[in-house]
């Protein structure tokens, strides 16, 4: 597959191509009426993608855990690029969910293209909320309660919800993962959740830079003893000014200076092509 030739108007975004061709209405109604399946979602630059094989090893472990079957990584990948070459984009938002429709013995695979997208800007308010995920380790498209706390999150003025367990032990954000920094390490809390790509990588690159982080039980009780916290997720990484009313800094050199060494950590990671 080779690129539009120029002078081809651009396709209208999203774009959603199934099994590698352009999305039918017959193929749209598989995630329509059957919704169950798993997905992950990456930003692609100049074609190129930190932390590819770490997205292609999610859905191969979570397509084998729901339907036992394999979904090689050479064939998604092969996937993603033909669903870019069509749209012309070097730059975007990529989502690959698998499916299996009842009585099929195959997984479908779609694969979405938008533009490409970054971390808003600024630092962050998270707003507690007291819901943690039923299978967190899994990235699976329709999760209400996120959605849910994240609306009243929005409504209330705050940025993102913050998913807790009970006892307010800390687990993930709504759609970020967030870690802390107690002024000698950089803590992740050590709870069920989804251990995103980027939180991988971060966690590689401060290893490589001799600056390991750790995972410790996070609570709300708790986050008093933290200098400053932040987020992160496939669209980059955030400070975090406040988690209800418990201030952080997010401005102040040493704050900086983390956010710096995050960024470095992070872009330590080599892109890989699709």
């Amino acid at each position: 597959m080779t690129n539009p030739p120029p002078g081809t108007p651009p396709l209208p975004l999203p774009y959603v191509e199934m099994d590698g061709h352009p999305a039918t209405e017959d193929d749209l109604r598989v995630p329509a009426l059957f919704g169950f399946g798993h997905f992950t979602a990456m930003q692609v630059r100049d074609r190129g993608v930190r932390g590819l094989g770490l997205h292609l090893d999610r859905l191969e472990e979570a397509n084998r855990e729901l339907f036992q079957l394999p979904l090689g990584g050479d064939q998604v990948r092969e996937l993603i690029g033909r669903a870019l070459d069509r749209t012309g984009l070097r730059d975007a938002s990529v989502r690959v969910h698998g499916f299996l429709p009842p009585g099929e013995g195959r997984t479908r695979v779609m694969v979405t293209v938008r533009e490409a997208a970054t971390m808003a800007p600024g630092a962050r308010s998270l707003m507690s909320v007291p819901y943690a995920r039923v299978v967190p380790h899994i990235k699976r498209p329709g999760e209400f309660g996120q959605t849910y706390y994240g609306m009243l999150a929005a409504r209330a003025g705050f940025d993102e919800a913050l998913l807790t367990a009970p006892g307010g032990v800390v687990t993930e954000g709504a759609v970020t993962n967030i870690g802390f920094w107690d002024g000698a390490s950089v803590v992740w809390p050590d709870a069920p959740m989804l251990v995103g790509t980027t939180m991988s990588l971060l966690e590689r690159g401060l290893a490589e830079a001799g600056e390991p982080s750790v995972r410790r039980t996070v609570t709300l009780d708790g986050l008093g003893g933290y200098r400053s916290a932040f987020v992160c997720n496939s669209q980059g990484i955030a400070p975090v000014r406040r988690i209800d009313a418990v201030e952080f800094a997010s401005g102040d050199e040493e704050a900086g200076g983390l956010l710096g060494r995050l960024e470095a950590a992070y872009g330590s990671a080599a892109a890989e092509s699709v």
